[in-house]
């Protein structure tokens, strides 16, 4: 069921149009809370993601790309103009929403999604822009609706913390804050089209995230006592060395391995890269400490497993298990891996297509 739709998008724009009218008569030249934009800029960036969202959905982009316009306003347009835009463009997003099948699939860099998802995408970009441009104009106590932010973290942050203010937990989601023992994050994202399983949400680690995650930070995560582990820095720095050398294929990578519970991050899972010639994958995971023992892993990588082999181009993954590795052998043979040999130090198992 959608989480997201229209009358959302409508809401947003409503309260957006409502505070950037209260400083239109200020110096829209200056830089936005945060931002090196300008808030004259940010709020064109705002209408061209309008837009741009609307165009994905009903062009039915689907080629890892987006439909190549931008949205430039005339000479001389006056802040007064450019609110008049993002309105505009506000109602054009809804429309599309509105009108968009309910199978419909376009391409954003932070996974495919449909209505809903753009809805919310416009929403997120809507809330947290018009705090960067009146924060940096003198309007420090502004407050987007919490029912508004709280059905966007729903639908595009399952990783965020339950339990707080939601318009704070959607500033410390898009790295604008702290939160209650959470320090701000130096990398984040959001996730239009995780794998969920029964208790578990795998949410991709992208370039960014893995860039942080490499260098000791978060990834954007709140992760159970003493995450994450080595293995899952180990594997971002993977990512950044693929991203390097131009073989960096997304989807193809690791992902953390967040509860839906209490919405911490309990491990990282991923592949080592993209099927080889033979339609081959490696896939490696690992746990925190504190969550092993509850059949994270073999849910992990079952739910990893079922989207993997939805893809044309697998036919079959590999894991390899240190001999003494107890644990994760039971781990692969509950998730249906078959042992095909061994060296000195290692097994080695495959799942076949079925």
């Amino acid at each position: 069921m959608a989480i997201m739709g229209a009358h959302d998008i409508d809401e947003a724009v409503r309260v957006t149009a409502s505070a950037l009218r209260a400083v239109a008569d200020r110096d829209w030249s200056v830089a936005a809370a945060g931002l090196e934009w300008s808030c004259y800029d940010t709020a064109v960036h705002l209408a061209d993601d309008f837009a741009g969202y609307a165009a994905q959905l009903t062009g039915g982009a689907t080629d890892g790309r987006y439909v190549p316009f931008e949205i430039v306003p005339e000479e001389g347009t006056t802040p007064e103009g450019l609110i008049r835009v993002v309105e505009a463009l506000g109602g054009l997003l809804s429309a599309a929403v509105y009108r968009a099948p309910s199978d419909v699939r376009a391409w954003h860099p932070y996974g495919a999604a449909g209505g809903d998802g753009f809805a919310a995408m416009g929403v997120v970009e809507a809330l947290v822009h018009t705090r960067d441009i009146v924060g940096a104009l003198g309007v420090d106590d502004w407050r987007a609706p919490g029912r508004l932010c709280a059905r966007a973290l729903e639908r595009l942050f399952p990783h965020a913390p339950h339990g707080n203010d939601p318009w704070r937990t959607l500033l410390w989601a898009t790295g604008r804050g702290d939160l209650d023992g959470l320090p701000r994050l130096g990398a984040w994202r959001w996730y239009a089209e995780p794998i969920r399983s029964e208790r578990l949400v795998l949410c991709e680690v992208s370039p960014v995230v893995a860039a942080d995650l490499h260098g000791g930070g978060s990834g954007g995560f709140a992760w159970a006592g003493g995450g994450p582990e080595e293995g899952t820095r180990f594997a971002g720095g993977m990512v950044v060395k693929a991203r390097e050398t131009g073989t960096y294929r997304p989807g193809w990578g690791p992902y953390a391995i967040v509860r839906a519970s209490d919405r911490r991050a309990v491990g990282g899972i991923g592949f080592h890269g993209a099927p080889g010639p033979d339609g081959g994958a490696e896939i490696g995971y690992d746990l925190v400490k504190s969550a092993r023992g509850h059949g994270y892993a073999t849910e992990a990588l079952r739910a990893l497993a079922a989207w993997a082999f939805a893809r044309p181009e697998l036919k079959l993954l590999r894991a390899t298990v240190d001999h003494d590795n107890a644990a994760s052998h039971a781990v692969l043979a509950r998730a249906g891996f078959q042992r095909t040999g061994s060296t000195d130090e290692h097994v080695h198992y495959v799942l076949p297509r079925a």
